[in-house]
């Protein structure tokens, strides 16, 4: 009986044991971070710890009266069925629902499902993967909408890695390229931008390496020509991949050129017209003068800037109230007025004035008429008040396109010796055809227009009566409705006086110049005679050597008087305007021959394609042949001649000419460009001499730059615009 009671005792504190672990167990799985569910066979929750609680939103008292479906939304029950199947027998099976929780939320729950207790029970580990699918699904989207406007994009987008090596393109840039997908994958986007270009490029992308982002311009040479892009580059710093989305501003550059050029025929015809213009505001306040307003109103412009356009009429009678109120109400009046200048003295003007209210200014041309005032007073009574710019201007004006003239006015059809209604009922050809003396002279002006766009030149035209005359021709091209504005004057008398000055000062510098030929030339003189007289009394012996020397002498002679007679000489000073680098390219193609015989190469940099400026081509060539040859006397076999032109600044362009010579010293510098000064054991000086004239005769300057033992640099400095009628 003691050991029943014993047995019986021991059981209890067993079964105790195994409860409390029980307790215990049931405890750690209730405050376990993972939710836990259990449910019979009828899915009716046995157990859920706090974790599940806290997932489906509900208490735990009132979870154990519920069952699962009560949660799950939109499960069909064949899905569940076949999830029940396949825990039971595999054992375990992984999936996931979607809840809905009292309030209405859904979240979406990922379950572990396992059996056990002889597979009569199941368990359920739950997790809320929500925010996980909500990320997946953004990325899914931000995927797609990345390939959409990937593969749709309008500009062109290129992905590569740190190499340059293509990984994707999109059709954009195939198209652009002329290339097929295939054809530029694996291929290095460096390989279609040009060499010029390529420390351009490197350096963008050393900007990206640096702060992730880059943007600039750059050009690209696919098959199809040279194309010009904006770019804006970036990194991933993830998958260590470029991106570049590149945009075709090739039509764009095009467009803002032909702006820039019609800008520039405003101004040009603006700041060259002989009649004065003036810009004013509504209430009458000057804004904007061209110079010959400041000529014709004797005052400077900043006189005359902020005065009312008013201020110098003299009288302001009811003559003169009439033609504001008509200007008032037309918008526009031509007539004359009598205005007082600031120094006193009374002019007649004849004005044009045009209201441009919506624009914000009106403008009024005037014309000083008081000498033809005096002298045609009765004539210009006969004639029309006002007259537009064109009828009105001092030059001759004809507007033409490549068939016919559209319009000529009265001075320019009486230089042309012809009626009005002749020309206009004439074609170009015919006009061209009618003189054939005048047809490749005029047929050169054209072409040069139709390929630079303008060009100025001076043609002698021969009439039908023999008579010829100087006709000084300045053309625009599409000036307005694909019509070309070509302005003449006749300028016979002009070049008959310039040409007697010419000659008068030509004979000047003759003598002038007489003496010191005279004394340049003595000294080989002397050498001859001394010679010519051992040859008289040594007849019997070898006389090579003195025919040696006086050929050497003669030679000197010889040289030195060609350089003489280049100064004296008249020369023929027209300035055309002419591209630079081209004329420098012809240079250098010239000297290549000399330069080759000593082993000497040229490398030559030119800055920008093109640099136009007013000049005499020939004499610039002349100044380029001397210091290039000069440079390559000093430089040795091997060596190389540097030619750079640049741009200075926005008005001047540098050309820099450099040697590898043995330099000149500092002091001898100062007196280059002097008459007979050379650092040449057999020079006259009157190379460079020539040069240093030329180049001040193109308002420019020359700079040298010298260190012995390295070289000498000649830098030529010109500018690119300057009034060349003056000279």
């Amino acid at each position: 009986m003691y050991t029943d009671l014993e047995a019986i005792s021991s059981y209890k504190k067993e079964i105790d044991k195994l409860n409390s672990k029980i307790e215990q167990f049931t405890d750690l799985i209730d405050h376990t971070f993972e939710a836990l569910i259990e449910v019979n066979d009828n899915k009716k929750i046995l157990y859920a710890n706090l974790e599940a609680c806290l997932l489906l939103n509900v208490s735990k008292e009132d979870i154990l009266t519920s069952k699962l479906s009560d949660f799950l939304w939109n499960i069909p029950e064949d899905v569940l069925s076949y999830q029940d199947k396949m825990i039971v027998e595999k054992g375990t099976y992984k999936d996931e629902w979607i809840v809905q929780l009292s309030s209405g939320e859904k979240k979406q729950v990922e379950f572990i499902g396992f059996s056990y207790g002889n597979r009569e029970k199941i368990a359920y580990k739950l997790r809320d993967v929500t925010a996980e699918r909500v990320h997946m699904q953004e990325r899914i989207m931000t995927t797609q909408m990345f390939l959409d406007v990937f593969n749709k994009a309008v500009d062109c987008i290129v992905i590569y890695d740190k190499q340059g090596v293509i990984i994707d393109a999109n059709d954009a840039f195939c198209k652009t390229l002329i290339l097929d997908k295939p054809e530029l994958v694996g291929k290095k986007i460096q390989d279609f931008i040009p060499i010029s270009q390529q420390n351009t490029w490197k350096r963008s992308l050393e900007k990206v390496l640096s702060s992730g982002t880059s943007t600039g311009e750059i050009e690209m040479n696919p098959a199809g020509g040279k194309i010009r892009f904006e770019y804006s580059t970036s990194s991933n710093i993830f998958n260590k991949l470029n991106m570049s989305i590149f945009r075709n501003v090739t039509e764009k550059e095009i467009i803002e050129k032909k702006l820039k050029k019609s800008e520039q025929i405003f101004s040009e015809l603006f700041d060259q017209t002989m009649d004065a213009i003036v810009f004013w505001d509504e209430n009458g306040v000057i804004f904007r003068v061209n110079d010959s307003a400041c000529k014709i109103f004797e005052s400077k412009r900043e006189h005359l800037l902020g005065r009312h356009i008013s201020t110098y009429v003299h009288k302001k009678d009811k003559r003169f109230k009439a033609m504001v109120s008509a200007f008032h109400q037309k918008g526009e009046v031509r007539d004359e007025l009598l205005y007082k200048m600031a120094n006193g003295q009374i002019k007649l003007l004849e004005l044009t004035s045009k209201m441009h209210s919506s624009e914000g200014y009106n403008i009024t041309i005037f014309r000083n008429v008081s000498e033809r005032w005096r002298i045609e007073k009765e004539l210009r009574k006969s004639e029309k008040k006002f007259r537009k710019i064109f009828e009105g201007s001092l030059d001759g004006m004809i507007l033409w396109n490549q068939t016919n003239f559209a319009d000529i006015n009265e001075i320019g059809a009486n230089i042309l010796e012809l009626t009005k209604e002749k020309l206009l009922s004439t074609t170009v050809d015919e006009i061209l055809e009618k003189i054939p003396e005048n047809t490749s002279k005029l047929n050169s002006h054209i072409e040069n227009v139709m390929q630079i766009g303008m060009d100025k030149t001076i043609i002698p035209i021969t009439f039908g009566h023999g008579k010829i005359k100087y006709l000084e021709f300045s053309t625009r091209k599409n000036l307005y409705s694909d019509l070309h504005l070509t302005i003449f004057r006749d300028i016979t008398e002009n070049l008959e006086l310039q040409e007697q000055i010419r000659k008068s000062d030509t004979l000047n510098v003759v003598g002038e110049l007489a003496a010191g030929i005279a004394h340049e030339i003595r000294n080989p003189m002397t050498a001859l005679k001394g010679f010519i007289q051992l040859l008289q009394d040594s007849v019997t012996e070898d006389f090579s050597n003195y025919f040696n020397v006086i050929t050497s002498e003669l030679k000197r002679i010889e040289t030195i008087i060609t350089e003489f007679l280049v100064l004296a000489k008249p020369q023929a000073m027209r300035y055309y305007k002419q591209d630079l680098n081209g004329i420098m390219r012809e240079t250098v193609e010239l000297l290549k021959a000399q330069a080759l015989l000593h082993n000497i190469q040229f490398q030559a940099s030119f800055e920008e394609e093109e640099f136009f400026l007013y000049c005499e081509g020939n004499q610039l060539k002349q100044v380029f042949i001397n210091i290039i040859k000069n440079a390559l006397e000093v430089t040795d076999d091997g060596g190389l001649v540097y030619i750079k032109v640049k741009r200075e600044d926005a008005e001047h362009v540098r050309i820099s000419i450099k040697d590898e010579g043995v330099g000149i010293p500092e002091e001898k510098i100062k007196k280059l460009g002097e008459p007979f000064y050379t650092t040449k054991e057999r020079g006259t000086g009157l190379g460079l001499m020539v040069s240093y004239k030329i180049i001040e005769e193109h308002k420019g300057y020359v700079e040298v730059e010298s260190q012995e033992g390295k070289g000498t640099t000649f830098h030529i400095l010109l500018p690119l615009k300057f009034d060349y009628e003056e000279l």
